[in-house]
């Protein structure tokens, strides 16, 4: 028999007997009353609500009473809200790309085998923009952009060059293409055939999206409507031929890039999906049969659980949409997805800074259950990455895949008050954006009507003054900054080495082509264009016959024309910001004396040259000079240095703006004064904006540009400087 012990405390007395606990009466739980309480008077009465870009009011604490009726479900299963596998990450981890290509295509083929060795798992191409435009190297209206902001593709040869060494059986392939994706895709294929792989064990996606095109990239060549019968083409072809293949990655990626909020990239993405959906059913495609291989693509900023919350809500959406449209099968019902973390998060100032911007954007990425990633790297905010930039990017997402646990939970943050909550909201929000864009008629009537692009840019207006404000904080920009940048080493791309190179190659192929079977095979897509022939099995033959890219784009052109936008500014969104600021007014104030002094106001010229269609800094520098009372004269897209000259003296102007993204400023813009100079116009003074490293400052100081102004460029800052050059004297005013 045992016995037990009680335990005397310290302090106790055992021969005393223990007094009758008296026990506290019993508290109740504390409300959310009583927090809201406990809060105030810890900020003294402080509202401690914040609300986002969007309009969306987050509130400081979320609770069960936020998600009182939202049920999100099981991971694998409808509406997939928690993922669409089952066992997501922790079956199988999201796969590692790199979005790259520079100059040639050896050069390209080069650096994706070294990141292969170093553990990337896919590829993802990007293309030059002369190649985007459906323009061979040798074309007089390319010769700033051959090889400068990816690889330059003109003929088979160069796409087999491409992947020389990696087994296309083997090897995920995403390509960013959209304008000219009929020839592209084509190469592709005869490349995989030429390298021993049937179509139908090509393995890939290719992005395909030319609607948000229209809305903000502007690669685009053909109208809307061809263009979406090209879409069609290519999902009917890939859905008979090539079962691997994601036919289409619908991309709100551009949109956020160009200024959109998560709300608006995630509504007109999921209305774009619909819209591309309708048109494979309007060619008499079986829903079902080809809405399993599509795919999205969006953009990670740094709004951290928006981005989770993001993702969520689009395969809630995604489901909703595909049920409504009649698909029966669940995978079509799936919204798979890849992600980019934000290329116009990163900072030219400070930009070490961008790892730690690009480590966060991943992470959301990663509880927002995408199937794969692309990391930027941390100098892409003025040039293409390096290798040692590039082994950064690539390794931040083998660090968060092999160290951090991430992997080991299927959606960890799902349940959370704050994200189940956020996600209905954005689900929300976003359908009612839906609803708006099917009272227009869909989204080809929508981007018609210029009410997408409409919004995304007054979205980047209202943004682009918060950060001059220093109402939205960029660290080493607007807030915590360096007196002194050091510099890094970037990558420069000898264009005109490159071009003369594309140009000898395009000459070699064409010399040794059967050219009157060539010949045949392009009369026949021209034929097809005009017909209802598919586009994309006939530009196979053409790529088998050896016509470059350009050939293949002309012979379509031919029937369907090219496409041309003139931009319209929006107005009062920079300016409303800075209403009843003194600096602005004092601007405002020397606009004014200088229309008093000319007669008229001050007319800027905002310049687009070459064949680079991201035009958000162009449209924000016109909406900010406008509201101050400029003259803005918005160039047309895809200028060449000649025609932007004579605009510029037909018009006028005082200032030509010429705005650069692509690498292109160092041949486009001398060229551009040159042109000015022969006309005896060298009182028109050129400034240069955008993606222009400090390396390049000096070429263009020499060549007579009078004003530089980088990333993240204080736009109020700027114009007080373009008073200066125009003679009237107002001091700098950019936050401090």
């Amino acid at each position: 028999m045992s016995s037990t012990v009680e335990p005397i405390l310290p302090g106790e007395d055992p021969g005393v007997p223990l007094k009758e606990s008296v026990q506290p009466e019993p508290k109740a739980d504390p409300t959310r009353a009583d927090w809201e309480r406990a809060a105030a008077k810890e900020v003294k009465g402080r509202d401690l609500d914040w609300r986002t870009p969007e309009g969306i009011v987050v509130k400081p604490l979320y609770t069960a009473e936020d998600v009182v009726g939202i049920e999100p479900g099981l991971p694998g299963f409808a509406p997939f809200t928690r993922g669409v596998r089952a066992s997501m990450y922790a079956g199988r981890p999201w796969t590692i790309r790199q979005y790259a290509g520079f100059s040639t295509a050896e050069a390209s083929n080069a650096f994706y085998r070294r990141n292969l060795a170093a553990g990337q798992k896919g590829l993802s191409v990007a293309f030059d923009l002369a190649t985007h435009r459906g323009y061979d190297s040798d074309h007089p209206r390319v010769t700033g952009d051959v090889g400068k902001a990816g690889v330059a593709i003109d003929t088979i040869d160069d796409m087999k060059i491409l992947f020389d060494g990696i087994p296309l059986d083997k090897m995920s392939v995403s390509m960013t293409m959209n304008g000219a994706v009929i020839p592209i895709l084509a190469f592709f294929i005869v490349a995989g055939e030429e390298q021993g792989v049937p179509q139908h064990l090509l393995d890939g996606t290719i992005q395909n999206d030319i609607l948000k095109e229209f809305m903000v990239r502007n690669t685009y060549i053909y109208p809307p409507e061809p263009s979406m019968r090209i879409i069609a083409d290519i999902i009917g072809y890939t859905s008979a031929h090539m079962p691997k293949f994601n036919s289409i990655s619908i991309s709100g990626y551009h949109m956020q890039e160009a200024g959109a909020t998560q709300v608006q990239e995630l509504a007109f993405t999921i209305a774009d999906g619909m819209e591309y959906a309708r048109a494979a059913i309007a060619r008499g495609q079986d829903i079902d049969a080809f809405a399993g291989r599509l795919s999205f693509f969006f953009a990670i900023g740094m709004n951290f659980f928006m981005e989770v919350s993001k993702l969520r809500a689009a395969r809630t959406l995604w489901y909703r949409v595909m049920t409504e449209l009649g698909a029966k099968d669940e995978r079509s019902k799936m919204l798979r997805t890849h992600c980019q973390t934000s290329g116009v998060s990163l900072t030219e100032q400070d930009p070490y800074n961008n790892v730690i911007r690009t480590t966060v954007e991943a992470m959301a990425a990663a509880f927002g259950g995408t199937q794969s990633l692309h990391t930027n790297a941390l100098d892409e905010a003025i040039a293409l990455p390096t290798d040692f930039s590039a082994r950064i990017a690539r390794n931040t997402q083998i660090v968060l895949q092999e160290e951090t646990g991430i992997t080991k939970v299927v959606d960890p943050l799902g349940g959370s008050y704050y994200v189940e909550a956020l996600t209905k909201q954005l689900h929300d929000e976003a359908w009612a954006i839906i609803e708006e864009v099917e009272a227009l008629g869909g989204m080809t009537k929508a981007v018609a009507s210029g009410m997408p692009k409409r919004r995304i840019e007054e979205a980047a207006a209202g943004f682009a003054a918060r950060v001059d404000r220093g109402e939205a904080v960029i660290v080493g920009v607007n807030k915590y900054t360096l007196p002194d940048q050091d510099p890094i080493d970037i990558l420069d791309v000898d264009n005109v080495a490159v071009r003369e190179a594309q140009v000898a190659r395009i000459a070699r192929v064409k010399a040794g082509r059967d050219e009157a079977a060539c010949a045949a095979t392009l009369a026949a897509l021209t034929e097809g264009a005009g017909g209802d022939a598919n586009l994309l099995a006939l530009a196979v033959d053409c790529a088998r016959a050896r016509a470059t890219l350009g050939e293949i784009s002309a012979a379509m052109e031919t029937v369907f024309g090219r496409y041309g936008t003139q931009p319209t500014p929006v107005s009062g969104i920079y300016g409303g910001a800075y209403d009843g600021d003194a600096a602005w007014d004092g601007l405002k104030d020397g606009v004014s004396s200088i229309a008093r002094r000319k007669g008229r106001s001050p007319r800027m010229l905002v310049a687009k040259m070459g064949q680079d269609g991201h035009d958000r800094g162009a449209n924000l520098v016109s909406s900010a000079f406008g509201d101050l009372g400029f003259e803005i004269v918005a160039g047309p897209l895809f200028q060449t240095p000649r025609e932007a000259a004579e605009l510029a003296i037909a018009r006028d102007v005082d200032v030509v703006g010429a705005s650069s993204l692509a690498a292109g400023h160092k041949t486009l813009i001398p060229e551009l004064i040159g042109h000015l100079r022969e006309a005896g116009r060298s009182d028109i003074k050129v400034i240069a904006g955008g993606v222009i490293p400090a390396q390049d400052y000096q070429i263009l100081r020499d060549a007579g540009v009078q004003g530089i102004f980088g990333p993240g460029t204080n736009l109020v800052d700027a114009a007080s400087q373009v008073l200066q050059l125009l003679g009237h004297n107002v001091p700098p005013v950019g936050v401090e």
